[in-house]
């Protein structure tokens, strides 16, 4: 028996893994020069693998996809994926911030050892094969360089992305042929991206790409979802980004989607003081003190602070303590859009969940398997997208190896 895989992600390569362990012929066709671009590119600042905190914490990080994603992910839990990586012989170390990483941090050694695997388990790669659709015969058409494939496999497992980072091959293309075969496939839409706003040139010009450090971020989502977290992020010429502004770009972009009025965020420039120790020092502040200076010198703010005061509530009354201990509490941001999908560190949308089962297999295409962003789920960064899509793709692989089995 035969099985192919198109993508060569982690999705598709752990795909692969258990298929060839179970001793099925296993291909995977990708269309770049190598696999694994994007983890490799993801990977060259610091790989974070998994995520340390209690499971059950973990799990509730997929939002509404949680209770559908559990069972997959009961199966290859973070501890498990560790585990997985050492049997590589790749070391791995939880970070301060409880992210999990390789030890040499980077995602190139753990990629050549896993190739190494496959490879002696009898993986056979296929670079720059771009999938191109199904012919009237139902076969996988791949173009490669010595022209155009047809070929049938008993199983086929696609892992191909979403639709952020095309240039390194998730480019959300395959959504047109999916649909042509009446599978419902939800928008792709950009997830832990930066956002646009109205600033002005002299914020652009003077402010552009400062950080904004130790200030918490709350937004209420269009169904009442309160969100409220401390950290940083960076006011860019065009909006907002950074680690801060993705916990909650689900909520934000949404937000957008539905056309919610704005602010669509307040920011709080000091979570660690109350309102009341914040109007107690502006009260005892020295006469004549300039706003600017009574920010730095009391409170130790970025000169920043005062800009973006002036951006987001340019009526308010600086002599009125009670106003701009709110305002330095609350400040208002209203956002005007998502960056483009090429920015976005992951996406949204996918096929819809109805369409498989619990093998990941799609009930009107017998034999055909999908799995990591190309499903409908999403998460947060940390190490959560990755544990997804490995825990999707092991999930779409050994269900092909029961489909096969069945035969």
């Amino acid at each position: 028996m035969r099985a192919i895989v198109i993508g060569g992600g982690p999705a598709g390569l752990i795909a692969a893994e258990q298929l060839s362990s179970a001793g099925i012929k296993t291909d995977i066709f990708d269309a770049m020069p190598s696999v694994a671009r994007k983890f490799l590119l993801a990977g060259i600042g610091g790989m974070n693998i998994t995520h340390s905190e209690p499971y059950a914490d973990f799990v509730l990080r997929y939002r509404e996809a949680s209770d559908w994603l559990r069972p997959i992910l009961d199966d290859f839990t973070p501890d498990m994926l560790r585990s997985w990586i050492h049997d590589l012989g790749v070391e791995t170390f939880v970070g301060t911030s409880g992210r999990v990483f390789p030890k040499e941090m980077k995602a190139a050694p753990l990629l050549r050892a896993w190739k190494h695997h496959l490879t002696r388990a009898g993986v056979t790669f296929h670079p720059r094969h771009r999938w191109q659709g199904w012919n009237s015969k139902g076969e996988l058409v791949i173009a490669g360089p010595d022209g155009e494939l047809c070929l049938k496999a008993e199983a086929t497992v696609f892992a191909l992305g979403g639709a952020s980072w095309s240039k390194l091959g998730s480019d959300g293309a395959w959504t047109k042929a999916f649909i042509q075969r009446e599978i419902a496939v939800n928008p792709l839409r950009p997830s832990n991206c930066g956002f646009t706003a109205h600033w002005s040139e002299f914020l652009q010009a003077n402010h552009g790409g400062t950080p904004l450090k130790q200030v918490a971020i709350s937004v209420t989502g269009a169904d009442g979802t309160p969100f409220r977290r401390t950290g940083e992020c960076i006011v860019s010429s065009y909006g907002l980004e950074g680690s801060l502004v993705y916990a909650c770009s689900a909520l934000l972009r949404d937000l957008l989607l539905q056309n919610k009025p704005g602010p669509h965020l307040h920011i709080d420039w000091l979570p660690n003081l109350n309102g009341e120790a914040v109007l107690s020092t502006l009260q005892a502040a020295r006469k004549g003190e300039t706003f600017s200076n009574l920010l730095r010198k009391k409170f130790r703010l970025p000169g920043i602070t005062n800009a973006l005061l002036r951006e987001c509530l340019p009526d308010l009354d600086r002599a009125d303590k009670v106003a701009v201990t709110r305002a330095l509490k609350n400040m208002p941001v209203t956002l005007t859009g998502t960056r483009p999908m090429d920015e976005a560190i992951s996406c949204s949308g996918g096929i819809d969940r109805e369409e498989v089962n619990a093998d990941l297999m799609l009930t009107k295409m017998p034999g055909v398997f999908v799995a990591g962003e190309m499903l409908d789920w999403e998460a947060p960064t940390g190490g959560y997208l990755l544990t997804a899509c490995f825990a999707t793709g092991k999930r779409a692989g050994m269900g092909a190896v029961r489909y096969l089995e069945s035969l």
